[in-house]
């Protein structure tokens, strides 16, 4: 078992909140942390067949049946009307703890939640591992191509599955069995195509009408399928940045995948060297910071708060933290560092009025150090942000 980081918060808040909601994208550990962490609730999950026709048959006879123990409820999207009995229950027996959920849409689920479990459950989020989490075992790679490459699903690491022989099965059983759920879209050959185009915009600006036209459909269907990724967890979007300045900034978001692995599978990389040399090779570095970034605020159960900036004259910074103070990231995927790298931030220090320390410089080399003031980072030192 490989902790996360993530364990701790949840059994913190579920001696707080009565209901503690977990999602995440499929096989991303859900399941195995919440039977870890929670070993004395009784376990059911809604992707058996006879639970789930026993739950939405009669979930009157199931809680009743169940009264007053602690239960996990697995993939509550199959049946979220059974919310509305869990309200009921905590309201009336007030027992801190007593139901962990897990699912895997949160489309679905935040609709749900926001109706019946508001107040009454803490959410949070869980994404494939994180570099911390493997970095503390024996998986440790020399070379930040073999990380984006592999991904970091746990099933991956659990078994010693190569990615080739697990994201085109992972990326079939999405296909046929989440999106279905979410929306009825009925050419999924089609939707594929669609997804795989979208792997080859990673760190661009969206441009919703040239999606649709390379994938020949109407804009509207693309924001649709878009919406349809996001509730999946397969993709998110960085937002811009736009408080406090006064210069035109862009308003489309950046397209990215929360897992580099699938990614890369979706864009035909072979093996990890084929990066090296990819056109995309600085959007999949990009990509894999920033997701390694979004992973360390929802392990604390934080919001993101992470955006980029551009302005119409294209004066551009990669990433935004804003926390107690803003900190501004610039992403390079090249492994000697230059003087052209500080170029965007030295931009944003002086217009945003930040100071030289708040900005930073991820690269792909291996040493860290300061220069004129600014951190510039090793990939391999990314938790030196959070210090």
């Amino acid at each position: 078992m490989i902790k996360r980081i993530l364990a701790d918060k949840a059994v913190l808040l579920s001696r707080k909140y009565p209901v503690v909601t977990i999602t995440g994208p499929r096989q991303s550990g859900k399941t195995t942390l919440v039977q870890y962490v929670f070993k004395d609730h009784l376990y059911f999950t809604l992707e058996n067949p006879e639970t789930r026709s026993l739950v939405q048959n009669d979930p009157n006879g199931f809680f009743t049946t169940h009264k007053n123990k602690k239960l996990i409820i697995d993939e509550i999207q199959y049946i979220p009307e059974v919310l509305s009995y869990i309200q009921v229950i905590t309201d009336k027996e007030k027992i801190t703890g007593q139901f962990i959920l897990t699912g895997s849409q949160s489309l679905v689920l935040s609709e749900q939640i926001s109706q019946t479990l508001a107040g009454r459950t803490a959410i949070l989020k869980l994404l494939p591992f994180s570099l911390d989490e493997l970095n503390n075992k024996a998986f440790k790679h020399r070379k930040f191509e073999e990380w984006i490459f592999r991904g970091f699903y746990p099933r991956i690491y659990d078994r010693d599955i190569e990615p080739e022989s697990f994201y085109p099965f992972y990326f079939e059983t999405y296909v046929q069995r989440d999106v279905r759920q979410i929306q009825n879209i009925r050419d999924l050959t089609l939707f594929s195509n669609f997804v795989r185009l979208c792997a080859g915009r990673i760190g661009q600006l969206l441009d919703y009408s040239s999606l649709a036209n390379d994938t020949g459909v109407s804009v509207n269907t693309v924001k649709g399928w878009l919406a349809v990724l996001e509730a999946s967890f397969v993709i998110f979007l960085l937002h811009p940045y736009y408080r406090n300045f006064n210069k035109r900034i862009v308003k489309s978001p950046k397209l990215y995948f929360t897992d580099t692995g699938l990614a890369s599978f979706l864009l035909n990389i072979k093996d990890p060297e084929q990066i090296k040399t990819h056109y995309l090779k600085g959007g999949l570095f990009e990509n894999f910071i920033i997701v390694e970034l979004l992973k360390s605020r929802y392990n604390k159960a934080e919001t993101p708060n992470l955006w980029f900036f551009r302005d119409n004259n294209r004066n551009e910074i990669d990433c935004i933290i804003e926390n107690i103070q803003l900190k501004a990231l610039e992403i390079k995927s090249s492994q000697t560092f230059s003087d052209n790298f500080i170029r965007g931030l030295d931009f944003l220090i002086k217009h945003a009025n930040l100071r030289s320390n708040q900005g930073y410089v991820i690269y792909g080399g291996h040493e860290s150090f300061i220069y004129k003031g600014k951190n510039v980072l090793s990939w391999k030192d990314l938790e030196k942000i959070h210090s």
